[in-house]
């Protein structure tokens, strides 16, 4: 996928460029800065000092060496003096400017550590704003694989009042799976048909949850019983007036991936691709669940996945990528690809 949260050592990403958060004088210190030089060997340090040092916010860019990257991107992030010294707009222009050095060296992939995060003192929830911000407008414009590496869960913080609302929320409504003979890919026409008997108001073995609905005929469930999809998705795409790009890339999906649904009218895409794909449209609750159908699934209030999704289209965000920092917080597979 286009923008991907991994726990890792970022030494060992297998990249075209990896970057590291450095001090001004590019001769390596503690933490990320030093375990990229280690790894690297001498040749790092070498050539590190013909660059004459590196500013606050700007970046530089060096061969890898004994890294399993191609190149290194070097940039300083700013410390932290209680975000009253432009230290949001340098932490953003880390990220402008080591992604414009990946866009003018034509790399297809690039992994960041969480700049400033460390030793710099940047409040990690509010560094990863930035990140997540700064990178999905990049790629809205590019196209490109975006890592942001975290080396452990204590590196890697959600805003408190996000995490505290979003548990709260699965709470209330998470239930315990009980084995029931239905798995996760469900039957298509058996549930039309449950949708449809819960808009008639016809009776049903059990009771929906009380959820906002969008009437629809009986013309319509049987009119589109036999579109498939990949045939629902681009006719929605169209309907909202959107490029293939726009579609795509809100729902970071790989360029190749959306190829592949666009010429197979058959293909059977993963859960979270149909997911991310209901996201890019902004799609509500029950558009979500007739896309899902098309693909043979359903939500559920036993997945923790289903729910996060939910609290989110509930709360009208439909910003994927912010979608994804929750997910990854709370152990569950991202959106995308």
């Amino acid at each position: 996928m286009p923008l991907e949260i991994i726990r890792n050592d970022i030494t060992k990403v297998h990249a075209d460029a990896i970057v590291n958060a450095a001090n001004s004088s590019l001769l390596g210190g503690g933490g990320v800065d030093g375990a990229i030089h280690r790894t690297a060997g001498p040749e790092l340090l070498a050539e590190c000092r013909t660059l004459g040092g590196c500013k606050t916010g700007e970046a530089k860019i060096t061969k890898a060496y004994r890294l399993p990257a191609r190149y290194v991107i070097h940039t300083v992030g700013p410390i932290w003096h209680g975000g009253n010294s432009n230290e949001e707009k340098l932490l953003a222009d880390c990220y402008r400017n080591s992604l414009a050095f990946a866009k003018e060296y034509s790399l297809e992939s690039i992994a960041f550590p969480l700049i400033s995060a460390g030793a710099f003192g940047y409040p990690k929830d509010e560094a990863l704003k930035v990140a997540i911000s700064v990178i999905g407008d990049f790629l809205m414009n590019n196209d490109m694989t975006v890592y942001i590496v975290v080396y452990d869960k204590a590196a890697f913080v959600l805003s408190e009042k996000l995490f505290s609302s979003i548990k709260q929320y699965i709470d209330d409504r998470y239930v315990e799976e009980h084995p029931s003979g239905r798995n996760n890919r469900l039957d298509e026409a058996s549930l039309l048909r449950e949708s449809y008997l819960e808009e008639a108001h016809l009776p049903m073995m059990e009771a929906p949850a009380p959820v906002k609905k969008r009437k629809r005929s009986l013309d319509d469930v049987v009119g589109q019983l036999d579109e498939t999809f990949s045939q629902m998705l681009l006719r929605m795409i169209d309907e909202r007036g959107m490029s293939d790009s726009q579609a795509y890339k809100r729902a970071n999906i790989d360029r190749k991936l959306f190829s592949k649904i666009r010429n197979d009218i058959y293909y059977s895409p993963s859960k979270a691709t149909a997911v991310a794909f209901a996201i890019a449209l902004g799609l509500n609750l029950d558009e979500t669940r007739d896309l899902l159908l098309k693909a043979g699934y359903a939500l559920s209030s036993s997945s923790k996945f289903d729910i996060i999704v939910q609290y989110f289209i509930e709360e009208g965000n439909y910003n994927i990528f912010e979608i994804n920092e929750a997910l990854f917080a709370f152990d569950q597979k991202l959106l995308g690809m």
